[in-house]
């Protein structure tokens, strides 16, 4: 089934706000942080489905006017339910100028046989700002289904003026790749991606440090990061639990929010 979400956030006065939304089922998009001083939207995408089914394809459109700034927030654990075919995800976003995007949804939880590819296009103009996060866990640890889903893969494709100037494709098949082995999950269950990317000029090797000081000694989890050609960096992830590496990201999200984008 084709479910859409699509979604116009413009400004006014120095606040951003909720121009349009389009929604068909399953999807539902609330307004949250009403009280908020940073003049920013802060939008909930909420879902009446337990998860995507076989046959799902989500198309999610986003488009933020010049200076506008969203934080886009989930409902809860996003389920991938077992597939004889596959379920999709598409999201497109589009950033104008001297705009701000973040997303970091929950955890994605892949069960027994299920095959899901997600993609996300990111379009930004000049003076923009994004982070965007993903965390995949291992599946339904406790019922036995660690690593038995067939397929999960996510690709990011960010675009400044229609130039690509950034890939990153995750891969992961249980069934073909040693997902223990050095190089791939090395023992854990959990691995999460965090991008971060500007086109304002601003040098992020600062929170860089910052960041791998705070969080690299932190128990059962690997640390990483790697800064970007286009001023940016991303975050690896691999630990046993998805609350820790969720958690840790909306941290890294609320310092860059409220030091970079925020004035």
């Amino acid at each position: 089934m084709i479910c859409r979400l699509d979604i116009k956030v413009e400004q006014r006065q120095g606040k951003s706000y909720l121009k349009d939304a389009y929604v068909t089922q399953p999807f539902r998009i609330v307004p949250v942080g009403q009280y908020r001083k940073d003049n920013a939207e802060y939008l909930m995408m909420m879902s009446s489905s337990p998860g995507l089914l076989d046959g799902d394809d989500h198309r999610i459109n986003i488009e933020l006017a010049e200076e506008s700034k969203l934080q886009l927030q989930t409902q809860s654990y996003q389920r991938l339910f077992q597939t004889k075919g596959s379920s999709h995800q598409h999201l497109n976003v589009k950033l104008g100028k001297h705009s701000s995007f973040s997303y970091v949804p929950h955890p994605v939880v892949p069960q027994q046989s299920a095959t899901f590819y997600s993609k996300n296009d990111i379009y930004l103009e000049e003076d923009c700002l994004v982070m965007l996060g993903e965390i995949i866990t291992c599946g339904r640890k406790l019922s036995g289904e660690e690593f038995q889903y067939n397929h999960f893969q996510n690709l990011i494709q960010v675009y400044e003026k229609d130039k690509l100037i950034l890939k990153d494709n995750v891969l992961l098949r249980p069934d073909i790749m040693p997902l223990n082995d050095l190089g791939l999950m090395e023992g854990y269950t959990h691995q999460g991606t965090f991008l971060c990317m500007n086109t304002k000029g601003v040098d992020l090797k600062d929170v860089m440090e910052q960041f791998y000081e705070e969080f690299h000694e932190t128990p059962d989890m690997e640390f990483g990061i790697s800064a970007l050609e286009h001023s940016g960096f991303v975050v690896r992830l691999l630990g046993m639990g998805g609350e820790q590496l969720f958690n840790i990201f909306k941290k890294m999200e609320a310092f860059i929010w409220d030091n970079y984008i925020i004035k």
